[in-house]
């Protein structure tokens, strides 16, 4: 399975695995790993072709944009989402929402998407409907809101082409369809836990609606 991984190929696995690291026993949610999770999760959707570039793209600029942060000389500051909010607010509320590269509003953008992967992850999971319908469902409940109408006409299109359920557990790469049906029950708890706790967090702070 390592190999595949370092060859690129998606494994939910590695995704399961990052969101496992994600939340402390303080409930801090840390940057690393869900960077990590982001990017298996943009892997599973370069997989499935054209289809979801335009939210693959945005979250590769995204996640390269909080991994300079990560990595430049305010690094210790973010370590975690918390520590993050904490010194990007330091200035003020104003100060924040006037930046256009601040690493909450760059999160808010990762986290609108990480609802509907989560919405549409759990869709494929109970699989009661055409992967069609369960992911414009969980488009039209989370990111639709935030994409002009052009955009959302055309995902909506995009979406049509999209593989049945049972070529989505093949691409997950964990083996047969009920070990991808069951590591995707055991993924979901996590990916729940990390997007509710940002939710509360950027809520708590009034960040929810960074421009």
């Amino acid at each position: 399975a390592m190999a595949a991984a370092a060859a690129g190929a998606f494994s939910l696995r590695e995704v399961l695995e990052a969101f496992k690291r994600c939340v402390t026993e303080q409930r801090e949610v840390l940057l690393e790993p869900y960077l990590s999770g982001w990017r298996g999760l943009i892997r599973f959707l370069q997989s499935l072709g054209t289809v979801f570039s335009f939210i693959s793209k945005d979250a590769v600029a995204k996640v390269s944009l909080l991994e300079r942060h990560c990595g430049g000389e305010q690094g210790q500051q973010y370590v975690s989402l918390q520590s993050m909010v904490r010194h990007e607010l330091a200035p003020g509320l104003a100060a924040l929402r006037a930046r256009s590269d601040s690493g909450c509003r760059t999160v808010l953008r990762l986290h609108r998407a990480l609802r509907w992967l989560q919405l549409f992850l759990q869709g494929l999971r109970s699989g009661d409907s055409r992967t069609s319908v369960l992911c414009t469902d969980a488009y039209n409940a989370s990111l639709a809101a935030y994409h002009p109408w052009v955009v959302r006409k055309a995902a909506t299109v995009a979406f049509c082409a999209l593989p049945t359920r049972d070529a989505f557990l093949e691409i997950m790469n964990v083996g047969p369809r009920e070990e991808a049906v069951a590591v995707l029950g055991e993924a979901i708890p996590y990916i729940d836990d990390v997007y509710s706790i940002t939710q509360e967090l950027f809520a708590q702070h009034k960040l929810l609606d960074l421009p």
